[in-house]
């Protein structure tokens, strides 16, 4: 069997991937041009980073099908810099954040997304869907050379209107009648050949920027080569280097799941890494995953790497050569296709869960919805996501720890302990013991617990302590090899007082415990 007739029985179609790939770079060109805009750099900027990132993250990321790009999350971080010093130190901190993320990937540090719960990912997914829809109203909106920007009036917001919901209306229909053609590609294409034809004005992707430019081209940051360089741009590195990646990294969980296949979060970290230190060289702004953009190409068919190399090769060719007719296309259009993408991005069945799941799982979601949408930070909205998550499972499980007390025939006195004890549970684990009416042997067991962190040892330590104060023994036993390890590392800076470890020494149902 050929390497082609392997892929088609994976469910290869040239033919979609290459209309998706079409798809997707009409709908990157306002995207990119935006997001220029917003970082406070030349539009070609944004298009050049748009066609560097994902042509080589299609290549070598990890996630087959899934879209990168310039983006907004990294144009927030980079305006300052820009404001401050230049591009040119933006050019030399992009070249720095890829090779960041390459060392991330190198270190296989991607693996921790495991660690963001699914209420992060919906309260994610569900503030990235409003962001998406509203950062289209600024196409109804005026652009005035002074002020701020006013809703259009009249006949030119209702055509708008219109067409932005006949796009949407053939992205809903059409699938329905047939598969053939990718919906996304056939309603841009639709309704611009209305606009087109009968020469209707309405605003369109010229209205921003003009597209038309060259090839980029290699340049070497020009910024002086010291330490006071690194410690300008160090810091916007390390946070867009962060940024890219958990966006990168959620992107391709959703992808995932969107596709019932894996991806490689280190290889996809590397594969960015590498995007974006080329991107450096060439004058880009710096980019990772564009979530938008991904479900686009997945619902279109784009399931391969071929729909991401198409995508880039056909952003290149609107610069060099089709700008004149892309600059055409009707932002209603593009407009209405985002709109379509919000709502498919918006987890609903997250609304249907509210009395379902614990109420700390509703609040994550809300809380990291609410600030995505507020800050704009989707980075700082899911790591508070995560500590939040942390916090509530910590101090359920410190609730958990609990002791089965008895007295064997020997006059010994036995606390089984249940539960993990690590910092949550050491003030729980602490009052479980009654020191003064204790007889003057203690077995401690943890065949049903483990010891965790520095803060369990602590708790092992003072325990001891106590007894030993009282004239009493304490004797730790069924520690698991973990444990035991962690307890031997502790030697430098906690004493148990007393170890027993009954991996080497059995004491008989009958005869009292070695002291």
């Amino acid at each position: 069997m050929t390497f082609i007739e392997q892929l088609k029985t994976r469910g290869f179609n040239p033919k979609n991937e290459i209309l998706s790939g079409f798809t997707v770079a009409l709908a990157l060109v306002p995207e990119a041009v935006a997001f220029s805009i917003i970082a406070n750099v030349n539009p070609l900027i944004g298009l050049y980073t748009a066609f560097i990132i994902g042509l080589i993250t299609s290549l070598i990321g990890g996630r087959p099908g899934m879209i990168s790009g310039a983006t907004g999350a990294i144009a927030v971080v980079v305006v300052s810099l820009v404001a401050r010093h230049g591009v040119e130190y933006l050019f030399t901190a992009v070249v720095l954040m890829g090779i960041i993320q390459i060392v991330i990937g190198l270190f296989k540090l991607g693996k921790f997304i495991r660690l963001v719960p699914h209420p992060v990912i919906f309260g994610f997914l569900n503030g990235l869907a409003v962001i998406i829809f509203t950062s289209q109203f600024s196409h109804f909106k005026t652009i005035p050379e002074t002020g701020e920007a006013s809703w259009l009036q009249g006949p030119p917001l209702w055509i708008m209107i219109g067409f932005a919901v006949l796009t949407m209306a053939i992205i809903h229909f059409l699938p329905k009648l047939t598969k053939a053609f990718p919906s996304s590609l056939a309603a841009i294409l639709v309704v611009s050949a209305i606009v087109i034809y009968f020469n209707i004005d309405t605003r369109s992707v010229g209205d921003i920027a003009s597209i038309s430019g060259g090839f980029p081209e290699f340049h070497i940051p020009s910024v002086p080569i010291n330490f006071e360089t690194i410690q300008i741009v160090l810091p916007y590195s390390i946070i867009m280097a962060l940024v890219g990646l958990i966006e990168s990294l959620l992107t391709l969980s959703v992808i995932d799941e969107m596709t019932e296949t894996r991806g490689s979060g280190n290889k996809e970290a590397i594969g960015q890494g590498v995007a974006n230190l080329v991107n450096g060289f060439f004058g880009g702004m710096g980019g990772c995953a564009m979530i938008g953009q991904s479900i686009i190409n997945v619902s279109s068919g784009g399931k391969f790497r071929l729909s991401g190399i198409v995508a880039a090769i056909s952003l290149l060719i609107f610069i060099l050569f089709g700008s004149s007719l892309i600059e055409q296309v009707p932002l209603a259009a593009l407009a209405g296709l985002m709109f379509m993408v919000a709502i498919g991005t918006f987890e609903w069945a997250s609304l249907r869960i509210f009395r379902k799941v614990p109420i700390t799982d509703v609040i994550v979601m809300v809380l990291v919805a609410g600030v995505t949408i507020v800050f704009h930070n989707l980075a700082v909205a899911v790591l508070i996501g995560v500590v939040i998550s942390a916090l509530a499972f910590a101090w359920e499980n410190a609730k958990r720890i609990r002791a089965r007390k008895h007295v064997d025939e020997n006059g010994y006195k036995h606390y089984e302990i249940y539960g993990p004890l690590f910092f949550g549970s050491t003030s729980v684990f602490n009052d479980k013991f009654d020191i003064q009416n204790d007889p003057e042997h203690v077995i401690i067991d943890f065949a049903e617990s483990r010891v965790v962190d520095h803060s369990a040892i602590e708790a092992l330590n003072k325990i001891t302590e106590r007894y030993a104060k009282a004239g009493k023994k304490v004797h730790l036993r069924h520690l698991s090899k973990d444990c035991l390890r962690l307890l031997d590392n502790a030697k430098a800076i906690v004493e148990v007082n007393y170890f027993e470890d009954p991996r080497y020494k059995v004491v008989s149902d009958r005869a009292k415990p070695t002291v």
